[in-house]
């Protein structure tokens, strides 16, 4: 089903997403980074984008950014570049793949992944190596309207994604040894419970893979409801093993778990909260806490994704009506959120954040102001410092640096 739902006003886009347009170019560059015509080079990171801490990682690493082809000012695809492990400095350029919303990287670090956030919903991969510019591998239909949300199960066998506007999530299965995408092998449309007040019906906006491996959490914005799902890694199908029911209104739009996994942190975009859920990994049962506040004072504020740190000890919610950062401190082994303050973000509507593999800088993709800001990530009190000026870039919607 394809319908809109009340949010934050979007200019001229229709309902929450403008799907049909035509691209009005690149933003300007300027600030800390800007856009050239040449590619970069990018180097092939470690397996999952983690190196070895005790691995000095080399000063230049490659960078990945989210835009909407389709908005005015957007750019013409995926834009990768390099940015400085020491100053943050982004030089970024761009590649041809439509509405790319959101990226993400196979665990073996050599596919990136992309929504095609469309009315004919798509995901593409593209194969990354040292010195040359993602090489696209192929389109697939999800299946569905609109998908904004994409993730590699941690096997590296399936990718899975959500479609928003038609209320959906899909499973692909992954080539291991190219990277490339085969036939959808699944769909599932959520139909329960019934939407809340000021809900027009399912809005799957996240689907993840829980740390246990064997359960994919799908969340719901229309339905105010986190699915849980079973994966069969043979034939590639989900099937429901339970559901969590928010309060009517709530509106959850991201889920991001604690390092221990027995913890899982929860972004109500509509009610303006967060909520801390307990995660069973056997049963795959999420059981969500009370809601608490963003920080943000009265008002919706819009509140995006959560981070949280690899030791557990601090998270961070992007808020975008506030254009902030909320800082938490994690207490109680993951079971407590302890609000500490909020970050002027430095640009307009942040959509998505992503922290540095080494977790000393976080990235704010800044929407409506068309930046990208740079933090320093303080890792003994989680406090944040910008490193530099925003730099320009397309309508950033997502960033992954790597």
């Amino acid at each position: 089903m394809s319908a809109a739902r009340t949010g934050p006003p979007t200019g001229p886009w229709i309902g929450r997403r403008r799907f049909l347009g035509v691209a009005a170019g690149l933003a300007a560059a300027g600030g800390a980074g800007q856009l050239t015509g040449d590619p970069a080079p990018v180097r092939r990171p470690a397996p999952a984008g983690r190196p070895d801490p005790e691995h000095r990682p080399p000063r230049d690493r490659p960078l990945f950014l989210g835009t909407y082809t389709s908005a005015p000012g957007g750019g013409t695809g995926v834009g990768f570049g390099t940015y400085d492990t020491t100053t943050g400095r982004i030089t970024a350029t761009v590649a041809g793949v439509a509405d790319p919303s959101y990226l993400a990287l196979a665990p073996s670090g050599r596919t990136l992944y992309a929504v095609d956030e469309q009315q004919q919903g798509g995901v593409t991969a593209m194969a990354l190596s040292p010195d040359e510019p993602p090489r696209p591998l192929g389109t697939r239909s999800t299946g569905g309207a609109g998908p904004c949300h994409l993730s590699v199960h941690p096997r590296g066998r399936w990718l899975l994604s959500a479609n928003y506007l038609s209320g959906s999530v899909a499973v692909h299965p992954v080539d291991r040894a190219t990277g490339a995408l085969g036939e959808r092998t699944d769909l599932v449309t959520h139909s329960h419970p019934p939407p809340g007040p000021g809900q027009d019906g399912p809005h799957a906006h996240q689907i993840v893979t829980a740390p246990d491996g064997r359960h994919v959490l799908a969340v719901d914005l229309g339905n105010d409801t986190v699915y849980t799902y079973r994966l069969d890694e043979s034939a590639g199908t989900l099937t429901e093993v339970s559901y969590a029911a928010l309060r009517p209104g709530a509106g959850p739009r991201h889920l991001t778990f604690h390092p221990s996994g027995a913890f899982a942190y929860l972004a109500n975009e509509v009610d303006n909260t967060v909520v801390v859920c307990r995660y069973d990994r056997h049963s795959g049962r999420l059981t969500p806490g009370a809601p608490q506040s963003t920080g943000t004072g009265p008002g919706t504020s819009y509140p995006a994704q959560f981070l949280v740190t690899r030791d557990g000890r601090f998270a961070y919610l992007a808020n975008r009506g506030h254009n902030s950062l909320t800082r938490y401190a994690v207490e109680g082994s993951g079971a407590r959120l302890r609000l500490l303050d909020t970050v002027p973000v430095g640009g307009d509507f942040p959509r998505h954040i992503a922290f540095s593999p080494d977790q000393r800088r976080l990235f704010a993709a800044n929407q409506k102001s068309g930046s990208v800001t740079v933090f320093a990530v303080d890792a003994r009190t989680g406090a944040l410092r910008r490193a530099g000026e925003p730099f320009a870039a397309p309508v950033p919607v997502c960033v992954l640096p790597l």
